[in-house]
């Protein structure tokens, strides 16, 4: 007889550009039985903007979350905003059998799969992690200089950027290209590959 079923926080990571928003938000369309918890913010909400994205937290709540040790990662973006992955938006899917679904920097995975919930073999929860990779490297740069007008300087600091963020492809469990136009068949071997 099968016991009840194993949960899991599956990481969705890779370089900047590759297109892991469009593929969250392709696998969050198809899979609904799939958790994609939300991610606390300090920064302010936004007109129209509702909370099913973001937990919006003032700087003291952040503190006190993270002082508690009810943030399994964080880290300050754009702005000195910070944002992070809350435990109680993780733990109680997972305990309910439920596959947990969240995509993050690579700072944000050496944190989750070094913390104690995580780390080992014997680790109470399982994770797994995919490694979204582009077509080529050269497509990738191309990407982000289409994205906005950026100086030379910063160019190079993103391309060496990327070159330290596909240093974690190895470290994944599963690597997928996200081939141009092909969203579809990216979304459908990331399912397949997770038995969702």
């Amino acid at each position: 007889m099968a016991g009840p079923p194993v949960g899991r926080l599956v990481l969705l990571i890779g370089p900047s550009g590759v297109g892991k928003s469009v593929v969250l938000q392709a696998l969050r369309e198809r899979h609904p039985e799939v958790v994609f918890p939300r991610s606390a913010t300090t920064r302010p909400r936004r007109k129209g903007e509702g909370t099913d994205l973001y937990l919006f937290l003032s700087d003291e709540q952040f503190d006190h979350l993270v002082r508690g040790g009810k943030v399994l990662e964080w880290a300050v973006v754009h702005g000195g905003a910070r944002y992070g992955t809350l435990e109680e938006e993780i733990i109680p899917s997972i305990e309910a059998g439920q596959t947990v679904l969240r995509e993050v920097d690579v700072q944000g995975f050496d944190s989750i799969r070094n913390h104690q919930h995580f780390r080992g073999p014997n680790a109470p929860y399982k994770l797994e992690s995919v490694f979204l990779l582009p077509e080529s490297k050269d497509q990738l740069i191309e990407r982000i200089r289409q994205r906005a007008p950026i100086t030379e300087g910063e160019l190079k600091r993103r391309i060496a950027s990327m070159e330290q963020e596909f240093t974690y492809a190895d470290d994944c469990d599963y690597r997928v290209v996200n081939r141009e136009g092909e969203l579809e068949r990216t979304v459908a071997e990331i399912g397949s590959l997770l038995h969702l």
